[in-house]
């Protein structure tokens, strides 16, 4: 039985949440980057504008163990302090990443990006494989080391086809293998993604972390302040669920399915 946090509770919980100064960069794209990500990545229609964008800068350590000062992903403004305090928490814990390059160096081309093993977030493109329109075009779906964590597919007789197609030698998955997202979901779903595409069936994308549809066209739709109080609220549920605070703590699917 889901274990349902006192609303009187919340205040109690909001330290959990970074707060906005969390985030070292300010919010929205300068007039330089917003230009440069329309000419590439950012088409007519988007469901978010420049406003709305963020480039979150961190720190992270590769799989030589070398550390490097100029990861940068994009995402929606509005879960930005919580992007910061998850990607800093992945390089205390030594998780590597390949590199994380903008999507604009890839002209948002994500087979190009997955095959340079680049760990991404904004891309104003449909779902692959179908014409709904991706998380990525909110800027609320982060894909980490694709080579490592590849997207899967069956073909028409069954068979398994890769994204990256070098992905195959990672298909057979062991969780302590460096770079493996098997590692974070729970770190993941603990800053507000919540949804896990290895959980899926078909396809399967490892690589791949996300919000609800329903919780990114709600933050779509509201300003930055509110739009970052829902999604810290989000946070606070989910943690407040696992934990049970005074109940028996419930399991990570049930929590993100009543926290998102």
């Amino acid at each position: 039985m889901l274990c349902r946090l006192p609303l009187l509770a919340l205040p109690l919980l909001v330290g959990l949440v970074p707060p906005a100064h969390a985030q070292l960069a300010g919010t929205g794209l300068d007039s330089r980057q917003c230009e440069l990500v329309k000419q590439r990545v950012l088409q007519p229609g988007a469901p978010v504008d420049c406003a709305q964008l963020q480039v979150v800068r961190f720190a992270y350590v590769d799989f030589d163990k070398v550390r490097h000062d100029d990861g940068e992903i994009m995402v929606m403004a509005a879960v930005a302090p919580q992007v910061k305090a998850l990607f800093d928490e992945l390089l205390k814990r030594g998780f590597p990443l390949a590199q994380a390059r903008l999507m604009e160096h890839y002209q948002g081309n994500d087979d190009a990006s997955m095959a340079d093993n680049n760990t991404s977030a904004f891309n104003d493109r449909p779902i692959t494989g179908g014409k709904a329109i991706s998380l990525h075009a909110y800027g609320l779906a982060i894909d980490i080391n694709p080579l490592q964590n590849p997207y899967v597919r069956r073909d028409a007789q069954g068979r398994p086809v890769y994204s990256p197609p070098d992905g195959q030698a990672y298909g057979q998955r062991m969780a302590s293998r460096a770079g493996s997202s098997e590692q974070v979901v729970e770190l993941f779903a603990q800053h507000g993604f919540l949804i896990w595409g290895g959980d899926w069936k078909k396809p399967i994308d490892y690589q791949h972390f996300q919000v609800s549809r329903s919780m990114a066209e709600r933050l779509a739709k509201l300003p930055l302040p509110q739009a970052r109080q829902l999604f810290g609220h989000s946070v606070v549920a989910y943690r407040a669920c696992r934990s049970g605070h005074g109940c028996k703590p419930n399991d990570r699917k049930t929590c993100a399915a009543a926290a998102g």
